[in-house]
């Protein structure tokens, strides 16, 4: 399989029938990917569903497929939220890129104190879009079954509330206990990364009253687009997913 589509209306694809894509994704499908009769691709609906096809008929605006198999795949356990501080640059964009690679659940923008880019109402409505459509094009690069969510901007104060219903881990340099040495349990995850000044005594301390565990990745410091990948891939270890 060398291609995967998404069409978020698909439903009830069954074996043996054809599945036609339009518009946007018809159209990567024949400038971009260039699929020629007879290849095999996947096409999901980003919610668990992918469908294994083989290409019958492709036009300008149409790529018509016939189904082969149909699997339906559970979420990841334990699910991982990743609170990605805004950076400057795309150094944000391109952990949104990697963590959605190594499996992450969904992404929370987190507007850190020392967060260098700020988003104001109208920024942030845009910066959720554009990172939702990071997310999407690479789930189709890397295969997956589930697009992750990209949630609303949220405050460190309203990001140490979550402590309360999943388990919060904090990346720290200075932290004692490794990344790699925890033990999973039953509750949701929920990765925090702070942006390129670290994250605020204060606001480690609020984390930290609230019930957060702070962890370390190693003797290295990580830039903050690296820092929440990084973790995913210990974390993807310790789960079996690797």
């Amino acid at each position: 399989m060398s291609s995967v589509f998404i069409d978020e209306a698909l439903v009830d694809a069954t074996r043996g029938g054809l599945l036609t894509l339009r518009g946007a994704e018809a159209k990567h499908a024949v400038t971009v990917s260039r699929v020629r009769v007879g290849e095999r691709v996947l096409v999901g609906n980003g919610q668990g569903l992918l469908v294994r096809c083989v290409v019958e008929t492709v036009q300008t605006g149409e790529v018509i497929l016939n189904i082969e198999d149909v699997v339906t795949i559970d979420q990841r356990h334990p699910q991982i939220t990743l609170a990605q501080a805004l950076a400057k640059g795309d150094r944000d964009e391109r952990a949104v890129q990697m963590s959605t690679e190594l499996g992450v659940t969904s992404i929370i923008p987190w507007q850190a104190r020392r967060s260098v880019s700020r988003w104001d109402s109208a920024k942030a409505s845009k910066g959720v879009q554009r990172w939702q459509t990071i997310a999407r094009e690479a789930t189709k690069q890397s295969l997956r079954a589930h697009i992750p969510q990209v949630r609303p901007m949220e405050s460190s104060v309203t990001l140490a509330a979550h402590a309360a219903t999943e388990r919060m881990l904090v990346l720290d340099p200075e932290a004692t206990t490794p990344l790699s040495s925890i033990r999973l349990d039953d509750r949701p995850l929920l990765l925090v990364v702070g942006p390129e000044g670290g994250i605020d005594e204060s606001e480690m301390r609020s984390f930290a009253d609230a019930g957060a565990e702070r962890v370390r990745l190693g003797a290295n410091v990580l830039r903050t687009s690296s820092a929440g990948p990084a973790a995913l891939a210990v974390l993807n270890v310790i789960s079996g997913h690797w």
